[in-house]
């Protein structure tokens, strides 16, 4: 995702996708309302499936984006957001739930909840029981990206880059840091990845293993560059730094405009082999919603097979709905960083919500490694 704070409103006019309009008595009531109002991250819907979506239903949408959780978090929280369907990231869809800040879905209204992958599923109902506040969108991992050229010109040709080590270990990210190291600005990634790394687990609420992850980040941090929740999308692509933590579909992002500059910088996106962050983004109806009717119609187009396939052949994310798989381009379906193996998949980490004591330790931990105070 890049990750870059827009506002937008969608004037949705021809349908660009071949669907069958069909709308209903219940349609037009929603219709008479007119609007659905979204807040997801930018970059991550193909527009043609929302000007299908007004096509269909006469339903606008009027489509806003943020870049970080904590934006749409600390919205949702203060009430009264006007928002009427949110994509938030697992962790923090459980916090909302526990504050009492999204809906309860009506599953009445979403005919194509059986298109939802039952994997996929059960890993969601970890942080929302039985699926009950949120509807799977796009899942990825957060990994390594790595310009093979110049690391292997620093580490050797043999040199594994499946690996933390890149630069969890002192000595190996030394020999990297000239080239530049960037880390995503994501303790909540970052946290479990080192604690998973030292052999700890990888969700702990214990302080003492906690500093013992922000000890592992801090030496780290001494070869980082920079910390920050995108620009290492650019910096890859551009050949300006040599390895980069990241999303799974950012770096991919960075990878395919190298490929598309014909610049000969040779991106790669690996899964460590210690394993990594599995995160989740569902779509989810704020409490206040305005127009919660409306958003369970969107949510129920969504889950289509033909619009998800659709949004993931536009932004290159893993879909939630197992039956796009068979409209999804070959590239991106066989693209182990896209959609990982079983085996790879069973070594995926899947986090939830701090306690507040727990989470006051890690952003505070993670402000002294960013700032080196």
């Amino acid at each position: 995702m890049l990750r870059t704070l827009l506002t937008t409103t969608i004037a949705c006019t021809a349908l660009a996708l071949p669907l069958t309009l069909a709308i209903s008595a219940s349609d037009a009531a929603r219709a008479q309302d007119a609007v659905v109002n979204v807040y997801n991250w930018s970059d991550y819907v193909d527009p043609a499936t929302l000007e299908a979506f007004t096509e269909e239903t006469g339903i606008r949408v009027v489509y806003d984006t943020y870049d970080t959780n904590e934006i749409v978090e600390t919205r949702l929280l203060a009430g009264r957001s006007g928002y009427d369907i949110v994509v938030p990231t697992g962790p923090y869809i459980e916090r909302l739930i526990q504050a009492g800040a999204l809906a309860t879905l009506d599953q009445d209204q979403l005919s194509n909840l059986d298109n939802v992958w039952p994997e996929i599923a059960e890993r969601t109902a970890i942080y929302d029981p039985g699926n009950a506040h949120s509807v799977i969108y796009m899942w990825g991992t957060t990994g390594i990206g790595v310009n093979r050229d110049m690391v292997r010109e620093r580490l050797g040709e043999d040199a594994p880059l499946d690996t933390w080590s890149l630069v969890f270990d002192p000595e190996i990210a030394a020999q990297l840091s000239d080239c530049g190291i960037y880390i995503v600005d994501a303790a909540d990634d970052m946290f479990p990845s080192a604690l998973n790394y030292l052999g700890l687990p990888h969700d702990s609420r214990d302080p003492g293993e906690i500093d013992q992850a922000a000890e592992l980040l801090s030496q780290m941090s001494q070869n980082v560059r920079r910390f920050h929740a995108s620009e290492y999308i650019n910096a890859l692509a551009n050949g300006d730094i040599c390895v980069a933590v990241g999303y799974s579909g950012d770096i991919l992002q960075a990878r395919d405009r190298a490929e598309e500059a014909g610049s000969g910088i040779d991106i790669a996106y690996f899964v460590p082999r210690e394993g990594a962050v599995m995160w989740f983004d569902s779509f989810a109806i704020p409490a206040d919603a305005p127009n919660p009717e409306n958003a369970h119609a969107f949510i129920d187009f969504m889950l289509r097979p033909e619009i998800a396939a659709a949004n993931v052949n536009y932004v290159a994310y893993a879909s939630g709905v197992l039956p796009a798989k068979p409209m999804i381009d070959e590239a991106i379906l066989n693209d182990p960083g896209i959609y990982p193996d079983d085996e790879t998949m069973d070594g995926l980490l899947i986090t939830t919500a701090h306690d507040a004591r727990t989470q006051r330790l890690i952003t505070r931990a993670w402000t002294r490694i960013k700032t080196g105070r």
